[in-house]
């Protein structure tokens, strides 16, 4: 099959927050206790305002999956940071296509004068924590049982990557 990567738009609003949702419900990958409503798809868009995003699409123009950049502090001294945030379909991971989104956000995120991207990643999610540090994040650091979802704490773990 064939995946190609767009600007996220409004109309892949559903499929974006079903994608996240399916991780909400399942694994500690995102952090809210609930399903997010359809709603939530603004947030996001406001939080990537000015940065890098993206969609990777199938051939049918199904999303498949989602990754974008934000503001690590919106300070000015910040602004060449940025954190990142990438979810795939379960159906479709393991496949590469998650690198193919980082590539391409880390891509854009040069063009945009950002140098520094960092992942903040729940202890309980290690293939995020292994994910990154395949694509050449490293730990820095690590704050102890500030997450508590499902009645379980976690800690979050610090990746980063200078471009």
């Amino acid at each position: 099959m064939k995946y190609s990567i767009w600007q996220i738009s409004s109309e892949d609003r559903e499929q974006i927050i079903d994608i996240f949702n399916y991780y909400v419900e399942n694994s500690f990958a995102a952090y809210p206790e609930n399903k997010l409503p359809y709603q939530a798809f603004d947030m996001f868009l406001q939080m990537a305002n000015g940065f890098p995003s993206g969609t990777i699409k199938d051939e049918n123009g199904k999303v498949i999956g989602f990754g974008m950049l934000r503001a690590h502090n919106p300070m000015p001294a910040f602004s060449h940071t940025a954190e990142v945030t990438c979810f795939i379909h379960p159906d479709h991971t393991r496949k590469g296509l998650g690198k193919m989104l980082l590539g391409y956000l880390e891509k854009s995120a040069l063009e945009k004068g950002i140098t520094n991207i960092l992942a903040n990643i729940s202890s309980l999610n290690p293939d995020s924590i292994s994910f990154h540090k395949k694509n050449d994040f490293v730990e820095c650091g690590c704050f102890k049982a500030v997450g508590k979802k499902k009645g379980q704490k976690f800690d979050t773990v610090w990746m980063q990557k200078i471009l």
